[in-house]
C-alpha cells in the first residue's frame, strides 16, 4: 500500500472509534475493559495494516480483530483465573502463628525431656549464648564434653520435633 492509502485507512479507523467502542460494549460492561479492547484493536489494526485488503470493509476487519482479542483475553483469563486454590500467591510463605505456638510447645517439651547434663549444656551454649569454654567452666567439665552434649541434645531435639539436624 502506498502512503496515501495508509493515511486514508488511518483516518477511517479514527472515524470508526465510536462504532468500535459500541461493539466492544457487547463483550464487557466494565468501561476499563472496553477501553482496553478498543485500544488493543486499534494497535493490532495499525500493526497489521499491510494485511488489510483495500476494497474490503475496514469496519468488519476491525470488528473481527476486536472479537478475536476478546476471545484471547477470555481464554487467558480462564487459564489464569485469580484466586485459584493452587495459586502460589494464595499460599502463605510463613505458617500461621498458631502453628508456631504449637511447634514451640513441642520444642519446650522436648527440651524438658533431655537429660539434665544435655539440657544444661544446650541451655548454656544455645540459650544463654555462652562460649563452649565458659559453659565448660560453668558445668565443671572439659570443653569436648560440652561440645558432645550440645551436639547430642541437638540430634535428640531434631529427632523428637521432626526438624533437621
Amino acid at each position: 500500500m502506498d502512503r496515501n492509502t495508509d493515511d486514508v485507512i488511518r483516518a477511517d479507523m479514527i472515524r470508526l472509534i465510536p462504532e468500535i467502542r459500541n461493539f466492544a460494549k457487547r463483550f464487557s460492561n466494565n468501561p476499563n475493559d472496553v477501553d482496553d479492547l478498543v485500544q488493543e484493536t486499534l494497535l493490532r489494526g495499525l500493526a497489521n495494516l499491510d494485511k488489510f485488503q483495500p476494497g474490503t470493509r475496514l469496519r468488519s476487519w476491525l470488528f473481527t480483530i476486536l472479537r478475536n482479542s476478546f476471545c484471547t483475553r477470555y481464554q487467558r483469563g480462564v487459564r489464569e483465573a485469580p484466586g485459584r486454590e493452587d495459586c502460589v500467591s494464595v499460599q502463605s510463605s510463613v505458617p500461621p502463628a498458631q502453628e508456631w505456638a504449637i511447634r514451640m510447645q513441642e520444642f519446650n517439651r522436648a527440651v524438658a525431656n533431655l537429660s539434665p547434663e544435655h539440657r544444661g549444656a544446650f541451655n548454656a551454649v544455645l540459650v544463654d549464648g555462652d562460649s563452649y569454654e565458659a559453659a565448660a567452666k560453668r558445668c565443671g567439665c572439659p570443653v569436648g564434653t560440652i561440645k558432645s552434649r550440645v551436639n547430642r541434645a541437638r540430634l535428640v531435639l531434631a529427632q523428637q520435633t521432626g526438624g533437621a539436624t
